[in-house]
């Protein structure tokens, strides 16, 4: 009779059917997380324009807004990204995208503070608003003169429809205060209707510069374009992509345009910077559906950052073409 002979186990053998459910288990978590991940990321993708429209009369700025959104976004990436459950994850973030704008309002009244006496609960800027609902109307200049307790209390609520419950656990104040904050906040944003925006004009360069861009982009002559950009030239996609260098540009930016023609470029200002004005051919009288802003240094294209997957940054934005 034959036997086989019985090897004795060791603290570093394991049965290979367990070590295959080990290996199978972590295949499946990893999945698992993954997936969690994906799906974390499309919720919060989806949060992005009411988010913005939170951070950007929060700072005063679809520019900042959208830095502060960024950042927000970020945070709540790193803070979820376990995969654990959150109940409450529209509060969940903007509570994070509230701590990310007082922390931008700080930092600005840091920079700020060595030049004037800033003060971060009362920023000044010219703002234009109209009575009724007085905050769906104000510029985002209005926002900025008022205190940061009144400003949060009248966006989440006039702006983006959040209850005082809601509010006080986002900001972490009692709801007798968001109400009064509210109530202040409106009544404050009715004083300051009747003052208007006054913008910087651009140098001559500038202008020069700005039209030629357009107008060789309205042509979609790409070769051209290309000898506008700086060799080093960033270019942001907002929420989309980063882009550095002439090469990635030209090969990866200018292709994405040069395969559409519903669009149509004009220069102007967006908050008193330079950039393109982007409307849709179909609506050519109609508001830009996006922006395009631009930084030029030594008469050539230094930086640019698009909107284009980001038009709601539009929505409040000053911006008008050059006269």
């Amino acid at each position: 009779m034959l036997t086989t002979p019985v090897r004795s186990r060791t603290l570093n053998d394991k049965p290979d059917d367990n070590q295959g459910a080990i290996e199978a288990a972590r295949g499946i978590h990893v999945e698992a997380r993954a997936t969690s991940n994906r799906t974390l990321a499309e919720r919060l993708a989806a949060m992005r324009p009411r988010l913005h429209r939170y951070c950007a009369r929060m700072t005063g700025s679809v520019i900042d807004g959208e830095d502060v959104l960024q950042d927000a976004l970020l945070r709540a990436l790193e803070a979820c990204g376990d995969g654990r459950e959150i109940a409450n994850l529209d509060g969940y973030v903007f509570r994070i995208a509230h701590r990310a704008a007082l922390d931008h309002l700080r930092q600005r009244a840091r920079r700020e503070s060595k030049m004037s006496n800033y003060d971060v609960n009362r920023v000044e800027h010219p703002l234009a608003a109209s009575d009724g609902r007085v905050a769906l109307q104000a510029s985002l200049r209005a926002f900025i003169q008022l205190p940061v307790s009144q400003r949060s209390c009248v966006v989440l609520v006039d702006v983006l429809g959040h209850s005082a419950e809601e509010v006080s656990t986002i900001t972490g104040s009692s709801v007798a205060s968001v109400k009064a904050g509210l109530h202040r906040g409106r009544a404050r944003l009715r004083e300051l209707s009747l003052t208007s925006d006054e913008t910087p004009p651009l140098s001559a360069e500038q202008t020069r510069l700005l039209r030629a861009y357009a107008d060789r982009l309205n042509a979609h002559d790409f070769d051209a374009l290309r000898e506008m950009l700086a060799e080093e030239v960033l270019l942001e996609v907002v929420g989309r992509a980063t882009l550095r260098g002439r090469s990635a540009v030209t090969n990866t930016y200018f292709a994405n345009y040069r395969e559409t023609t519903n669009w149509h470029c004009v220069p102007g200002l967006i908050e008193g910077q330079p950039g393109l004005l982007i409307h849709d051919t179909a609506e050519a009288d109609g508001p830009p559906r996006y922006f395009i802003l631009t930084e030029w240094r030594d008469g050539v294209l230094f930086a640019a950052r698009d909107f284009r997957h980001a038009a709601y940054a539009a929505e409040a934005a000053v911006m008008g073409p050059i006269g």
